[in-house]
Order: C-alpha cells, then sequence, then structure tokens
C-alpha cells in the first residue's frame, strides 16, 4: 500500500512526527514488559532517563506537553494530563497513539499562516520557539529518547 502523505508545512511534521513514533513503537515493541522498570543508568541525575519506564513515561507526558502548548498559542488554558506510568509496553503503545492523536487534532485545526507565525511560545523549561519550532523539537525529542531506548536494549541484554 502507498504511503499517503499530508498536506503543507502543518502535513510534513505530522508525518515526520508520525514516522518518529512509529520508529519508536517498533523499538519498544522488542522490549519485555519485566525489564521496564529494572534501573539501566542509576547515575543519571535525570530521574526521567533511569529505566525504559521512566524515559516512555517522560516521551508521552512531554508529547502531551508540546500539543499542549500548541493548543494553548491561541490563548486557552489547557493542562497536561497527568504522569501515567504504565507496566506493560502495550500500555505504552497505546499511550503514544492517544498522544498522537491529540497532537493530530489540534495540529490539523492550525492554519499555514498559524504555523509559519513567528511569534514565541514560552516553554516551561525556559526556552523560546515559535509553533514550527516547537513540533520540530517534539519530533527530535521522541528520536532522542529512541537512540537513548535502542543503548539501554543493548545494555539489558548484557546482563
Amino acid at each position: 500500500m502507498d504511503k499517503v502523505y499530508r498536506k503543507g508545512a502543518v502535513g510534513a511534521l505530522l508525518d515526520e512526527y508520525e514516522k518518529a513514533i512509529g520508529e519508536l513503537k517498533e523499538l519498544i515493541k522488542k522490549i519485555p514488559d519485566e525489564e521496564l522498570p529494572v534501573i539501566v543508568d542509576a547515575a543519571t541525575a535525570d530521574e526521567n532517563c533511569r529505566s525504559v519506564q521512566t524515559i516512555l513515561t517522560h516521551v508521552v507526558y512531554a508529547a502531551y506537553g508540546y500539543a499542549t502548548y500548541l493548543r494553548n498559542r491561541k490563548g486557552g488554558t489547557a493542562e497536561c494530563p497527568p504522569k501515567a506510568t504504565q507496566s506493560t509496553v502495550a500500555a505504552y503503545i497505546q499511550d503514544l497513539d492517544t498522544v498522537f492523536q491529540f497532537t493530530v487534532t489540534i495540529m490539523e485545526e492550525m492554519t499555514e499562516a498559524e504555523m509559519e507565525d513567528t511569534r514565541k511560545v514560552f516553554t516551561g523549561w525556559g526556552e523560546r520557539y515559535t509553533t514550527e519550532q516547537l513540533v520540530e523539537h517534539a519530533i527530535v525529542h521522541i528520536l532522542r529518547h529512541r537512540r537513548q531506548l535502542e543503548k539501554f536494549q543493548v545494555a539489558l541484554q548484557k546482563r
């Protein structure tokens, strides 16, 4: 079956976000549920990066954060759902599918002009991004943690 591409800048970013999430899902399908909570990096200062479980919980929560910034860009005051730690890979895959659909709903309401708006969104971690930069950051966030999980997978196999 041929790939159907979305249209415009919004569509291109959604296609790339979907691809990044799809790659992450394919990777985590190979990780047994019992390995989710295993501490792989006890030395890190980042509580979100100690185990597969903490990383996936962070990734899903952050994805809701990016989407909520986009939603609130038009003056809303929505808040992210609370962080949800899951005990199975299947639950994380479902969470990734749900947050992606949440993002699609928000982004498909955006015009190309809104995507290209150069006004900055101020994030909770102190950075300022245009709408396009924020979505690009969301995509790269998935990619960076996918890479980290690839390394974790190797470390778990060596145990």
